[in-house]
């Protein structure tokens, strides 16, 4: 019998993959009544009120205090929320829900390029290097590039994929930076920077403006739901699980992401996954575990063995960037 603690991490787990699964759905829910960049906009405008007033009401500082604190916000801000999700909610339009949830697990994937060329405490292992193949076979699977398989669908992928990139750089550009402030007040500012760059780059857009906002019921409840649940409680149930098990086990949440939506997708979209897009994923899903075959079998040894460290099986360290956490010791 588990004991209540695993129980409720557990719970803790399913939670987000639900939440973060069904955001998807969400989004293309969204699109039928707001313009991409500004529905991504209005989401963290939402999410940001949420994640401040939280803030305050646990008696969270918000102000930054170093130009470190400062930097993080703004680098975070815009590439991790201006940046990407000017690319997924734009790319999301053309694919179903899942090709999102999908196409950005590579994140994790890709991660190990940047966090070698950006951080000097990090350097690639050749099963990283099969790991990111992989990841990238499987994207070449989902998107087919047969003469005439890819049409908008092919504009969406491409869109999608640089979400996952751009998300991938900044997270290790964001690593850079020492924190003073807790990390919902972090997240907070990032928000609040990165909607104001959704509105700006919204606001370029000629076919973003307000008359081409055609929203129901149906889209405000979408709307509500990206800001509210999986924005703000996702983002803070995101920090209870890497509190409770690490970043390595925490991540792996990417993984039941893509289920969640496609089975939602099914069963509220009426979308279909092809038997490619299965294969695909399942090869992003091996890149994955070879990227983080060091972290996983660590990871294992953790459990077998509680009194061992979280940070080091005692030949090197773990790089945490965005919330995944690489090997970066000697062999």
């Amino acid at each position: 019998m588990t004991t209540p603690t695993t129980r409720r991490i557990g719970l803790l787990f399913a939670t987000l993959a639900l939440l973060w699964g069904l955001s998807f759905v969400a989004i293309k829910t969204g699109l039928e009544g707001f313009p991409p960049v500004l529905l991504a906009a209005l989401r963290h405008d939402i999410a940001a009120a949420v994640l401040v007033g939280y803030a305050v009401s646990r008696g969270r500082t918000l102000r930054p205090r170093t130009r470190d604190d400062v930097a993080l916000m703004l680098v975070g801000g815009a590439l991790l929320i201006g940046a990407h999700f000017t690319l997924l909610f734009l790319g999301q339009q053309y694919v179903p829900s899942a090709y999102g949830a999908i196409l950005l697990s590579l994140t994790p994937v890709v991660t190990p390029a940047f966090a070698a060329t950006l951080l000097p405490s990090y350097r690639a292992r050749p099963h990283e290097i099969i790991g990111t193949v992989s990841g990238f076979l499987g994207v070449v699977v989902i998107a087919n590039p047969s003469p005439g398989a890819l049409g908008s669908r092919g504009l969406g992928i491409a869109l999608l994929i640089g979400a996952a990139v751009v998300f991938a750089a900044g997270a290790v550009l964001t690593e850079r930076y020492t924190t003073t402030l807790p990390l919902v007040s972090v997240q907070a500012g990032m928000t609040a920077v990165g909607a104001v760059i959704l509105h700006a780059i919204s606001a370029a857009l000629p076919s973003e403006q307000v008359g081409a906002v055609s929203a129901g019921v149906e889209h405000l409840v979408a709307l509500v739901y990206l800001g509210v649940f999986a924005s703000a409680v996702g983002f803070l149930l995101y920090f209870r699980l890497v509190d409770a098990v690490g970043a390595a086990e925490t991540s792996l949440v990417s993984y039941a992401v893509p289920g969640v939506t496609a089975v939602f997708g099914w069963l509220l979209l009426d979308e279909v996954l092809t038997p490619l897009t299965v294969v695909g994923f399942t090869a992003i899903l091996a890149g994955f575990a070879w990227v983080k075959a060091d972290v996983l079998r660590a990871t294992l040894r953790r459990r077998r063995r509680s009194d061992a460290s979280p940070a080091s099986d005692g030949r090197g360290d773990y790089v945490v960037v965005g919330g995944n956490a690489y090997w970066s010791g000697c062999d």
